[in-house]
């Protein structure tokens, strides 16, 4: 995940955690592993699958909710990405990650008073609000991800 995320070829990656899946596919964090290069090989589909059976055999698994949340904001299912995200912040209050879906998805949908809320709860948790996005490797999804955080933030896109 380390080298996909730093902008290695994804498809390598992608394939070793296949293998292992297919030598134990009981293995709950290959599942999710797969599930986030999913996600940001620009497949939401795939990526939900493969966390909800990460999710299914190891039910405490911090930080499904967001990568669901975030392949469904990636898909523009807006209306269920929310209450999956604000789950999400509800398991792990203090990592970002989710803040930044949640914003960009409220943008999004038009309610920018909530997602300039959003924006200032992160900001009490870390001063990145615009990250790095590279990993997303599908130039749509990022795209949808940064413009909805630059209106959160009250930019122009």
């Amino acid at each position: 995940m380390a080298l996909a995320y730093f902008g290695e070829d994804i498809t390598t990656s992608i394939t070793l955690v296949d293998r292992a899946l297919a030598l134990n596919p009981s293995f709950s964090l290959g599942w999710y592993s797969s599930g986030a290069l999913r996600l940001w090989a620009g497949q939401p589909d795939i990526a939900i699958e493969h966390v909800e059976t990460s999710a299914r055999l190891a039910p405490r698994t911090v930080r499904s909710s967001n990568l669901i949340g975030a392949a469904y904001l990636v898909s523009r299912r807006f209306n269920e990405a929310v209450p999956t995200l604000l789950l999400a912040i509800q398991e792990d209050p203090k990592y970002p990650t989710p803040y930044r879906n949640l914003a960009a998805c409220y943008a999004h949908m038009g309610r920018l008073d909530e997602a300039r809320e959003v924006i200032a709860q992160l900001r009490s948790i870390t001063p990145v609000v615009v990250p790095n996005a590279n990993y997303f490797r599908n130039l749509e999804h990022r795209e949808l991800f940064l413009s909805g955080l630059r209106l959160a933030m009250g930019e122009e896109t």
